[in-house]
């Protein structure tokens, strides 16, 4: 974890927003504490410059203060008792040049002695060190008052003055990028290319008539090459752009090319890039309802620039301590390049914005109770959030779906949230038992490897069991018979019957609970006496044909075919004569029995072939004379004797 990230944990932030507002923030913000909160108690933030290692914050009495990203004060310098108007660092965050009002400039390294100083006779309002000052090359800053001078070091170690601009006013602004210097002042801005000892442009100031103190110009660098430029309510964008040397002559060898240039609906009180996009602060001003204007909240708005205008992408109003006492000029926004953090500094505030990640995300889904998205969110991030952080989501989807009475949702989802998660299982049916839910969460429970102690879904059996017989025999089609306590349900299902003896409903379920537990007979006995069509089944799939040699006038009388050929395919086990044993009372069923033996082989109920010409006479004279034609069994006399029949 960054040095930066470590801040985001104990800040606080305000902000102000909709609070119906479907559309999500693209910034979070936190208010920049610890040791800042006391200096501001007792002074006020002038200027801030930002590292990636430091922040270092000038105050309105003249002090500087170094701040880890925390806000904790490491180092604290005594620079004047007025104002510190600028604080410059070089890249290496080793070197620091601060000015003041009063006119004083100090330049000097943080781990070395080496340092210039010096008092002028006017405010310095502006100071910048070449990027690169800790080489011994680059010993060069500039300062800049009523003119830009800049100051380099030469052979002997002395500092060399060459004034670069003078006669437009008081310099406001300056923004050193590798070889170019931009500032700005009471005129436009100006680019210096300090390779070519050339000044390249001048980008003029739109609105005259706003007061240059009062509504100072915002120069910011988005790379090497592009400068961010706002004032008033108008932006631009300018490009440097390296000029054809054929059409050089005397004109310097790079130009700017304005690329975007549009106006703004307030004052512009500081610039910073995002990605193709701009981070804007601006400074509000309000009617009231009695056309009083007020000073609202500053806003900070990410925007798309488009070739004449821009889109707003996003909008906060930021409520910082004092805002209604606080001036365009008042506010300075600075940005870490390397964590993309953006600082609002005021005089009484200093708050802190940073882009929202995955986590951000998930929380505004749950805030505004979007528990679906949430969780998919969080599974699609599952690599970087905890299981347990997916289940806490989750948990709070199913929490909404409890109180607003969706219980089946609810239940479906615990499939997804609680995995194997056994205690909180535990929990939800104990919950969905408390409100009177558990038909609802039945059918989600975990039935596979892992699973609920027995009494769980016993309970759940037994409350079905009292008020729904049809879903208490889906469960008990449903469930593995290893989930719960067999005999215990059993018993359960036999008190019921006391009440309700004819119950099919409840005899079906009980005849399968007996198959379960191996107890065939009591199946059996049940399904036939039910006639239930799948008795055959049981006695196919568990070999019971022992167990119904008895029972052969019920299998009949419930399914005449399907009984016949389910003896004549096991033979083996209840053989023929057994067959016409049990039938013997009832000769109509003993025909439909011989007849389809003889049918299927002609000699295998030979013995029984005289007796059959009775039956056939009786109960199916047409068959009677295909049969006698095919019969070589049937005694001669007892052939003509039953001619009669047939006629």
């Amino acid at each position: 974890i960054s040095e930066h990230e470590k801040v985001r944990k104990n800040c606080v932030y305000s902000l102000h927003q909709e609070e119906d507002s479907e559309e999500e923030p693209k910034l979070k913000y936190e208010r920049l504490s610890n040791g800042v909160t006391e200096i501001l108690q007792n002074d006020a933030a002038s200027c801030m410059t930002v590292h990636d290692k430091f922040l270092a914050l000038g105050t309105y009495c003249g002090k500087v203060f170094l701040l880890d990203i925390q806000g904790n004060v490491t180092q604290k310098f005594e620079i004047s008792s007025v104002k510190i108007n600028q604080i410059s660092l070089d890249e290496s965050g080793e070197h620091v040049g601060i000015c003041s009002e009063d006119g004083k400039v100090q330049v000097f390294g943080l781990y070395t002695r080496e340092g210039f100083h010096e008092n002028f006779d006017c405010p310095i309002k502006v100071v910048a060190l070449h990027p690169q000052f800790t080489r011994t090359n680059y010993k060069q800053f500039v300062t800049g008052g009523n003119k830009l001078l800049l100051y380099e070091r030469n052979w002997l170690n002395r500092w060399k003055t060459t004034p670069l601009h003078e006669g437009e006013g008081s310099i406001t602004n300056v923004q050193w990028r590798a070889n170019l210097i931009a500032w700005s002042n009471t005129v436009g801005v100006k680019i210096y290319d300090i390779s070519t000892k050339q000044r390249i442009t001048n980008v003029v100031r739109d609105n005259i008539s706003l007061r240059p103190d009062m509504y100072p110009c915002s120069l910011c660098w988005k790379d090497d090459a592009t400068l961010i430029v706002g004032w008033g309510t108008s932006i631009k964008i300018c490009v440097v752009k390296g000029r054809n040397p054929t059409e050089m002559r005397d004109l310097p060898s790079r130009y700017v090319e304005i690329v975007f240039a549009f106006e703004t609906e307030f004052f512009i009180s500081g610039l910073a890039p995002l990605a193709d996009q701009l981070v804007t602060l601006f400074f509000v001003r309000e009617s009231s309802d009695q056309d009083e204007e007020f000073r609202a909240r500053p806003r900070l708005d990410i925007i798309q620039p488009l070739p004449e205008t821009c889109e707003e992408i996003s909008s906060d109003a930021l409520t910082v301590r004092n805002f209604k006492n606080n001036e365009c000029r008042d506010y300075r926004l600075e940005h870490s390049e390397g964590e993309s953090l953006y600082y609002i500094i005021s005089p009484k505030d200093i708050v802190v914005a940073k882009e929202r990640d995955q986590d951000d995300h998930i929380d505004w889904l749950l805030e505004k109770k979007k528990y679906e998205e949430a969780l998919m969110a969080a599974e699609i991030s599952f690599k970087n959030i905890r299981r347990h952080d997916v289940q806490k989501i989750g948990m709070a989807y199913i929490n909404h779906l409890v109180e607003k009475g969706d219980y089946d949702s609810a239940a479906r989802k615990c499939q997804k949230v609680l995995g194997k998660n056994m205690d909180l299982w535990e929990n939800e049916v104990y919950r969905f038992k408390t409100i009177g839910q558990l038909k609802a969460i039945s059918q989600y429970l975990p039935r596979g490897d892992l699973r609920l102690r027995p009494a769980i879904y016993e309970m759940i059996l037994h409350e079905f069991l009292k008020t729904d017989y049809e879903g208490f025999a889906t469960l008990i089609r449903e469930w593995p018979g290893e989930l719960y306590n067999n005999m215990a349900i059993v018993q359960a299902v036999t008190d019921h019957l006391k009440k309700d003896p004819t119950n099919s409903t409840l005899l079906t379920t009980l005849a399968e609970l007996y198959t379960y537990d191996q107890r065939y007979d009591r199946a059996l006995e049940i399904y036939l006496r039910l006639r239930h069509k799948d008795v055959y089944q049981l006695i196919h799939k568990h070999n019971l044909f022992s167990s119904i040699e008895d029972k052969i006038v019920l299998l009949m009388d419930f399914d005449k075919e399907k009984a016949v050929d389910m003896l004549l395919d096991n033979e083996d086990k209840i053989s023929i004569d057994k067959v016409v044993e049990e039938l013997a009372d009832r000769p109509e069923l003993l025909h439909v029995y011989l007849h389809k033996l003889f049918k299927r082989d002609h000699h295998k109920g030979q013995k029984y072939h005289e007796r059959q010409i009775s039956l056939y006479a009786e109960y199916d004279q047409k068959n009677l004379l295909p049969f006698l034609r095919d019969s070589t069994h049937c005694p001669l006399e007892k052939v003509r004797h039953a001619k009669k029949y047939m006629f």
